[in-house]
C-alpha cells in the first residue's frame, strides 16, 4: 500500500509531466511553422490550433493549481482525455500507424495516472493532504 508521501509524489510527477506537455509546450510552440503546418496537415483549420492552445493552457493550469478542485479539475481531465484520443485517431487516419500516432496514447496513460492519484489524494485524511505542516513558533519567547 502506498504511503501518503508516495501518493503525492506520483500525483505531482505525473501532473507535472502533463502540465509540461499540454500546457507549457503548446503555449511556447503553437505559433511556430511546424505547429501551424502540423494542424493544417491533419485537416484542421487554423482557428482550431489557437482554440486548442488556449484550452490546453487553461486546462493545464486547472490541473496544476491545488486550489482548483472538483468539477473544474474533472473537466480538465476529461478535456485532455478527449484531446489525446482525438490526436491518436487523427494521426492514425492521416499518417497511418507509426510512433507519432501512438505518442498521444503514452501521454494519455500519464494523464490516467495523474487522475487516479488525484482521487487517491482526495481520499487521504485531511491532515496528510496539507502541503506544509503548521508548527507552533515562538516570538520573543512568547507562545501564540
Amino acid at each position: 500500500m502506498a504511503t501518503a508521501k508516495t501518493t503525492k509524489i506520483i500525483y505531482w510527477a505525473s501532473t507535472g509531466i502533463i502540465f509540461l506537455f499540454e500546457g507549457v509546450m503548446p503555449a511556447l510552440t503553437s505559433q511556430t511553422d511546424l505547429a501551424v503546418e502540423g494542424i493544417r496537415h491533419l485537416g484542421y483549420p487554423d482557428y482550431f490550433r489557437v482554440m486548442l492552445t488556449v484550452f490546453k493552457v487553461v486546462g493545464a493550469l486547472a490541473l496544476i493549481f491545488p486550489f482548483v478542485k472538483g468539477r473544474y479539475k474533472e473537466w480538465a481531465y476529461a478535456g485532455f482525455g478527449i484531446t489525446m484520443i482525438s490526436a491518436f485517431i487523427s494521426h492514425g487516419m492521416v499518417d497511418g500507424f507509426n510512433g507519432q500516432t501512438f505518442f498521444p496514447l503514452f501521454v494519455f496513460a500519464i494523464l490516467v495516472v495523474s487522475y487516479l492519484y488525484y482521487h487517491k489524494l482526495q481520499k487521504l485524511p485531511l491532515h496528510t493532504q496539507q502541503h506544509s505542516i503548521q508548527r507552533p513558533y515562538a516570538v520573543s519567547g512568547l507562545q501564540p
